[in-house]
C-alpha cells in the first residue's frame, strides 16, 4: 500500500479553492487519487475531501499540516485535519452484555476488512469475556453501581487505560450506560455509538417497544456520533426494515439486531476511511 496523505476541510464557499490546494499539491510532486467536494448552498460552506500519494512528494509528511496552516487556513477562514492512510487508527470498543455487535466488528476486523487496530474491550459486566478471548484481545471491566455512585472513579480508569492505549476513537456496541461529558469532549466526533431506532424516533430506552405500541411499518437503526445531547449527535448511518402487525416487540428485537449490525459496521468503516466531516451536527459522507 503506497502512502498517501488525506485532507478533509470545510469553509466558506468562495473561487479558487480547489485550484490552490490541487495545485499546492500538484507542484510538490504529489499525485492526486481521489478528490470529492461539496457546497451547501443554504449556509454558503464548502466542504472537501482529497488524497494524494506521497511517494515522490516533496513536502516532508511532517511538514505538510505546517504548510496547509500557513498558506490556506486563515486565507479560507478553513478548518482541516490531515491524515495518513498508512498510520492506522485504533478503537476501542465499548460493551455491555449484547454480543451481536461485538461479534460482527471483530470478525470484519479478523476478516482484514479494516485498516485498524483493536488495543482493548471495556465492559461494565463480565459476560462477554469469552469472545474477547476467541480474538485474543485484552478484555477490561468496571462494574458501575446502580446509583452511579462510582461512575466517576470508573470513567477515570477508563479514561486513563484509553490514553496509555493511545486511543484514537471508541465504538459503543450496545454500551448501555450514557458517557459523560468529559469522555466526550476527549473525542469529540470519535465516539460512535449504534441507537436501536431511527432517530430522531424513539429515543431512549427500549425503542422498539416504543415502535411496537406506536404500530410502525418501519424499524430502523441509527449510527451516530455521541455528543452531551442524548441520541442527537450527528448522524452517520440509517437503514430501515419493513415490519408489520404480525410482529411482536421480540421479533422487532431479533429483526433489529440484523439492522444494528449493518449499521453500525458501515459507519465504523467510514470513520475508519476518513469519509466523513461534521459540521453544524451533520455529517458529509464522502462516496
Amino acid at each position: 500500500m503506497k502512502p498517501t496523505a488525506i485532507l478533509l476541510l470545510h469553509c466558506p464557499d468562495q473561487q479558487g479553492i480547489i485550484t490552490e490546494v490541487t495545485k499546492f499539491i500538484t507542484d510538490n510532486k504529489g499525485n492526486i487519487v481521489y478528490l470529492d467536494q461539496y457546497v451547501d448552498k443554504e449556509d454558503g460552506m464548502f466542504f472537501m475531501r482529497i488524497e494524494w500519494d506521497l511517494e515522490n512528494f516533496l513536502i516532508p509528511r511532517e511538514k505538510i499540516e505546517e504548510y496547509i496552516q500557513t498558506l490556506y487556513a486563515q486565507k479560507y477562514e478553513m478548518t482541516f485535519n490531515l491524515y495518513f492512510n498508512d498510520e492506522r487508527p485504533r478503537m476501542a470498543i465499548f460493551v455491555s452484555k449484547m454480543s451481536h455487535c461485538l461479534y460482527d466488528l471483530l470478525a470484519r476486523w479478523k476478516a482484514g476488512e479494516w485498516n485498524v487496530d483493536i488495543p482493548c474491550i471495556i465492559s461494565n459486566h463480565e459476560d462477554l469475556r469469552y469472545i474477547a478471548e476467541q480474538f485474543d484481545i485484552p478484555y477490561y471491566v468496571w462494574s458501575i453501581k446502580k446509583d452511579h455512585s462510582n461512575k466517576e472513579e470508573v470513567e477515570k480508569a477508563e479514561m486513563a487505560l484509553l490514553k496509555e492505549k493511545n486511543i484514537t476513537f471508541i465504538v459503543l456496541a450496545r454500551y448501555m450506560q450514557i458517557i459523560s461529558d468529559e469522555m466526550i469532549q476527549s473525542y469529540p466526533h470519535h465516539i460512535i455509538n449504534i441507537h436501536h431506532s431511527f432517530l430522531p424516533a424513539f429515543i431512549g430506552a427500549k425503542p422498539y417497544h416504543q415502535a411496537w405500541e406506536r404500530g410502525v411499518k418501519i424499524i430502523g437503526a441509527t449510527s451516530h456520533y455521541v455528543t452531551a445531547d442524548l441520541d442527537a449527535g450527528p448522524i452517520i448511518e440509517q437503514d430501515v426494515m419493513r415490519v408489520s402487525h404480525k410482529d411482536t416487540p421480540e421479533s422487532l428485537v431479533l429483526k433489529g439486531k440484523d439492522l444494528e449490525k449493518i449499521v453500525l459496521s458501515r459507519a465504523v468503516t467510514k470513520h475508519i476511511m476518513r469519509k466523513i466531516l461534521t459540521y453544524n451536527n451533520k455529517t458529509i459522507i464522502f462516496s
